[in-house]
């Protein structure tokens, strides 16, 4: 089973890099299925029915969220009917949506499972000692399991891929919009990466106006980011295979595509 998986698409120019290069990803790959977090994609915080419904018309085959899933309140509007859109798992009992939807691949089920991270992030239910019970109650229906991991800390994300390693079939980190360099097969065979990064423009501060940000930065007075309106599209995912009977990870490739130059790094195959 391969699946792509898409980081944070923030924006119009979010969009427009899904425009240009998905179909060229899908080609290129040929996943069975795409995921893509779109917790982004309404003005660069939330999402609306539109473009849940347009991120469907693109390929995805599930939409994951993160700790903006609640900024645009249209989502209260459709996110129960809303079969193939996932918002983190580990909130109260009572919020609306599902934080796990289960989605037929050939002969295979598959998994996906959003969770929100508890460090630097808004209040939810701890993931450490939440997750392991959900976790096997998931395995007695598949062992396919694929965890969008929307946290803020790189130590949270490490922690929880060990303590989840082999038992799930992959975790990745997205939220913090910037790629890290350490995608692997973690020991027990489980794919790892702390943040596939964002989709956007290249030329910003995490999307946004990046003078607007050093502004920010600079005077500690409030203001009010907007989109980068840029020019270089920035697409940033992975691609990652598993193995069809034991759901353990095979490879995972992450990848990092410009409209100026089109890159990939390292494959990583488990030995």
């Amino acid at each position: 089973m391969k699946i792509l998986f898409i980081g944070d698409v923030v924006g119009k120019k979010g969009q427009a890099a899904l425009k240009e290069f998905l179909p060229e990803l899908k080609q290129t790959h040929r996943p069975q299925v795409t995921i893509i977090n779109g917790e982004n994609i309404s003005d660069g915080k939330g999402i609306s029915e539109k473009l849940y419904k347009w991120l469907l018309t693109m390929g995805a085959n599930v939409v994951t969220l993160g700790n903006h899933a609640w900024d645009n309140y249209e989502i209260y509007q459709f996110i129960e009917k809303a079969q193939c859109l996932v918002r983190p798992i580990n909130l109260p009992k009572g919020t609306p949506g599902q934080g796990i939807t289960y989605l037929k691949v050939n002969q295979q089920k598959l998994a996906v499972i959003n969770v929100l991270g508890s460090v630097f992030m808004n209040a939810c239910i701890e993931p450490f000692t939440y997750l392991p019970e959900i976790i096997e109650e998931v395995r007695k229906e598949t062992p396919f399991i694929f965890i969008d991991f929307h946290a803020e800390a790189t130590s949270e994300k490490q922690a929880l891929g060990y303590l989840l390693d082999g038992k799930v079939s992959a975790i990745v980190g997205t939220h913090t919009h910037v790629q890290t360099n350490d995608a692997r097969i973690l020991p027990k065979g489980t794919a790892y990466q702390t943040d596939v990064g964002m989709t956007g423009t290249l030329d910003s501060v995490i999307g946004f106006n990046h003078q607007q940000v050093v502004q920010k930065f600079s005077t500690h007075l409030p203001m009010r980011l907007e989109q980068s309106e840029t020019n270089e599209l920035l697409l940033s995912g992975c691609v990652i295979e598993l193995d069809n009977q034991t759901g353990s990870a095979l490879s995972i490739e992450p990848i990092y595509m410009t409209n100026q130059k089109r890159f990939k790094t390292r494959k990583y195959r488990h030995v």
